[in-house]
């Protein structure tokens, strides 16, 4: 190829590029790409640690995949969000899930999925038919949803105070955000921003016990091996930041009463024929329980829900025959050791940022669930686990009593 003239110069290039390595972001460019001040969003903060040169790629050099016109999950996650919003905001105005019946909730959805319709795609006729049967059936998943979220909060005295706020970032109806979370440290400042899908609260002893939910629409489980990485940090932050600035915008003191994801879903069941009723709906609260961290107070796992101590169907809590309770529980001493464990990844995640590390690095549980399957960047990437600084990092799996005592040790150096 070589002797012919229109091969000499690609095949030159080619060489030169088989030389190249990708090495680091030089200080000025850290800066010209970020700017003086590192401001991220939460879920930026989690891309730059599941993979630096994804990071990189996303919110440094600011690349964009090839989008298809769908439907797709995004969307889907936008306008499920939208519907609990609206809805949930109209119940609290009502006085409560407790004081709406069936219908009156189906209406107001209804009412708010037609809504997103009309400011979303305007005339639904125009689109395929394929279109129109596919967000058919979301409706009536979106219906099940809002199902879910009402028996739950009907057997709960948590109640919905915040929908969509705005943490350093405009709320969701346009009012004033709830501070930045700054963090300070010798190599400059820190601004997180982010949105809070719904903050539930409940008044007891002169405190304000919050939790934070974030709605999912996919299979996503809270891992504290995920946690250890510096991943699963985003509903945490929110949780702490509440929890530190909570006083000046509830104007009440507030304590930390854990996070959960909601299964923003409703389950296809994989069941044998003929099951009973009683068995389907045992199955499927299985499928629908929340996911996340609690904090393991009697009163307040039963102010969650009035059953948690007996038989609980929505947390994440089990209760053995002679009352113990198990599950994903941490004391009001541990939260405290947790929010200090965040920060001090959330201050190593931003050295990594500042020092230039654009490494291909990938978190993963094995290197047969790689990220780089699915990654957007792969064609710019190249990766190739042992090549250079080229490495996958595994998530290792602990035990909650093994995570706990890490973080006892780091407190005690």
């Amino acid at each position: 190829l070589e002797t012919r003239g229109d091969c000499g110069a690609a095949l030159s290039a080619m060489r030169r590029a088989s030389g190249l390595r990708r090495g680091a972001l030089s200080r000025p460019a850290v800066r010209a790409l970020y700017g003086e001040r590192l401001a991220l969003s939460a879920s930026q903060l989690e891309r730059t640690r599941n993979c630096h040169f994804s990071f990189f790629m996303r919110y440094g050099l600011r690349a964009r995949p090839r989008a298809a016109a769908a439907f797709d999950a995004p969307q889907i996650g936008t306008f499920l969000h939208y519907l609990l919003e609206h809805v949930c905001a109209d119940v609290k105005s009502m006085g409560g899930f407790a004081r709406v019946d069936d219908d009156t909730l189906h209406a107001l959805a209804e009412r708010y999925m037609e809504q997103f319709v009309q400011e979303t795609f305007g005339d639904l006729s125009k689109k395929t038919a394929r279109f129109r049967y596919l967000f058919q059936r979301l409706r009536r998943s979106a219906l099940a949803i809002v199902d879910q979220t009402a028996e739950e909060l009907r057997h709960s005295d948590f109640v919905p105070v915040e929908f969509e706020l705005g943490i350093g970032t405009a709320s969701g109806d346009g009012r004033k955000s709830f501070p930045s979370i700054v963090i300070h440290d010798p190599g400059g400042e820190l601004r997180l921003r982010g949105r809070v899908d719904r903050v539930d609260a409940w008044r007891h002893g002169g405190k304000l016990y919050l939790r934070v939910m974030d709605y999912k629409s996919g299979r996503k489980k809270f891992d504290l091996s995920n946690v250890r990485m510096g991943l699963d940090l985003q509903m945490l932050l929110y949780l702490f930041a509440l929890e530190r600035g909570g006083k000046q915008w509830f104007g009440e003191d507030v304590e930390a009463a854990g996070v959960l994801y909601f299964p923003a879903r409703d389950e296809i069941l994989d069941a044998e024929r003929g099951i009973s009723e009683e068995e389907l709906e045992k199955k499927r609260n299985q499928e629908l329980r929340r996911s996340g961290l609690l904090l393991s107070e009697p009163d307040v796992l039963q102010a969650m829900e009035h059953e948690s101590l007996s038989e609980p169907r929505f947390l994440p809590m089990r209760v053995s025959k002679d009352g113990g309770i198990t599950g994903d529980l941490a004391s009001a001493a541990q939260l405290g050791k947790l929010g200090k464990y965040v920060e001090r990844l959330v201050r190593k995640i931003a050295e990594e940022v500042r020092a230039g590390n654009i490494d291909a690095d990938p978190c993963c549980h094995s290197p047969e669930d790689t990220p780089c399957k699915y990654c957007d960047w792969a064609g710019a990437c190249h990766f190739q686990d042992g090549r250079d600084r080229d490495r996958l990092r595994y998530v290792r799996k602990v035990k909650p009593e093994e995570f706990w005592e890490l973080l006892d040790r780091e407190e005690s150096q």
